[in-house]
C-alpha cells in the first residue's frame, strides 16, 4: 500500500479532516461515540480506492472527498449493524459499539450514520453517486439475508456461495470503485469498468477473509468461527462436495449439532486441509485477483495504476 499511500497522502489528509466533520453531533451522547469510531477506524481501504479511482479517471475533486465519506459512512453503519446481529463484543482488537452501548443505542448509531451519507450526498447533489452506493446497500441486506437462509439448510453450493460475497461483501467495494470513477468523469463506461474491477477485488478480499479462519493468524477472531456459525465458505464447500458420502455425512452432523465443540470444529478444520479445501479457496481466490489487475492493465501505465495494483494485490497478501 505504500506507492497509494504516497500519492494520494494529501488526498487522505482531506477526507480525514471531512469524515470527521461528517460525523459530528450535537448530542452529546451521540458526539462521543462517533470520536470513538472514528479513532479506531481500519486502513480504511474503500476511500483509498475511491480517491485512486477518481485520480485515474480524470482527477480528485469535492464529489469524491463526498463519495469517499459516503463509503466509508455506509461500511461504518454496516459494521455497527452487523456486531449487533452477530452479538460481537469486538472489533478491530477493541470493543464493539455493541459491547459498550449494547443494541439500542448501536442500532441508532448505525441508522444515524447511514442517514447522515445520504444527507452528505444529497447536499451536494451527488445524485448518481448517492444512486451507485444505495445499489450497494440493497445487495449487502439480500446478500446477509440469503447467506443466513442457506446457512439453516447448509445446502449452499459454490455458485450460492459467490452469490452471497459478490453481493453482501463485494458490492460496496464495487460501487466505491465505480462513484470515485464517476466523480472525475461523469462516464457510464468507465464508471462500470471500475465497478467491475472493484468487484473482483472485493470477492478476491473476502475468499481471504475465509481462509483466515482456517489459520492461526490473529484477525480479531476465532479460528473457525465461520464453521461455529454454520457458514459455508468457499475451502468447507469444496470439501464437502469432493470427500466420500460417509465422511460428508459425519461433518454434515458436525456443523449441525456440535458446531461450538471445540475439538470437533478442529476437526473440521484438519478434514478440510486434508481435502485440499485451503489449496482450492487460495486459487480461487487469485483467480479473482488476476482478473480484477488485468481489466486495470487495459488503462495506460501509470503511477495510479501501479498504486491500485498494489492494493488488489494487498487485499490477497495481508495476513490480518
Amino acid at each position: 500500500m505504500d506507492t497509494a499511500k504516497k500519492i494520494i497522502a494529501q488526498e487522505l489528509e482531506i477526507f480525514e479532516s471531512r469524515f470527521k466533520a461528517s460525523v459530528k453531533s450535537n448530542v452529546p451522547l451521540l458526539d462521543r461515540i462517533m470520536q470513538y469510531i472514528v479513532r479506531r477506524k481500519g486502513k480504511q481501504l474503500r476511500p483509498m480506492f475511491v480517491l485512486l479511482c477518481a485520480k485515474m479517471s480524470g482527477g480528485i475533486n469535492d464529489a469524491t472527498y463526498r463519495a469517499a465519506s459516503l463509503v466509508e459512512l455506509l461500511h461504518t453503519a454496516s459494521l455497527v449493524h452487523d456486531d449487533v446481529v452477530d452479538e460481537s463484543y469486538e472489533r478491530r482488537g477493541f470493543f464493539s459499539t455493541y459491547a459498550l452501548w449494547k443494541s439500542k443505542i448501536s442500532v441508532l448509531v448505525g441508522d444515524y450514520l447511514l442517514s447522515k451519507g445520504l444527507l452528505l450526498s444529497l447536499g451536494g447533489g451527488d445524485y448518481r453517486i448517492l444512486h451507485i452506493l444505495s445499489d450497494a446497500v440493497r445487495k449487502m441486506s439480500e446478500g446477509e439475508l440469503l447467506q443466513i437462509e442457506k446457512a439453516r439448510g447448509l445446502n449452499l453450493k459454490e455458485d450460492i456461495y459467490f452469490e452471497i460475497i459478490k453481493t453482501k461483501t463485494a458490492s460496496l467495494l464495487a460501487s466505491a470503485c465505480s462513484a470515485g470513477a464517476w466523480s472525475a468523469c461523469e462516464n457510464d463506461e468507465i464508471a462500470e469498468k471500475f465497478r467491475q474491477f472493484g468487484e473482483y477485488t472485493g470477492i478476491a478480499f473476502q475468499i481471504k477473509d475465509d481462509l483466515f479462519d482456517y489459520g492461526t493468524d490473529a484477525i480479531g477472531k476465532p479460528t473457525g468461527n465461520d464453521i461455529k456459525e454454520k457458514k459455508l465458505t468457499i475451502p468447507l464447500i469444496h470439501t464437502l462436495n469432493n470427500i466420500d458420502r460417509s465422511k460428508r455425512r459425519e461433518l454434515i452432523y458436525i456443523l449441525k449439532n456440535q458446531n461450538r465443540i471445540k475439538e470437533k470444529v478442529n476437526y473440521v478444520i484438519d478434514e478440510v486441509k486434508k481435502a485440499g479445501g485451503i489449496q482450492y479457496g487460495i486459487q480461487k481466490m487469485e483467480e479473482y485477483r488476476d482478473k480484477a489487475i488485468a481489466l486495470l492493465r487495459e488503462f495506460e501505465p501509470s503511477e495510479t495504476r501501479t498504486a491500485l495494483e498494489e492494493l488488489v494485490n494487498y487485499t490477497t497478501d495481508r495476513k490480518h
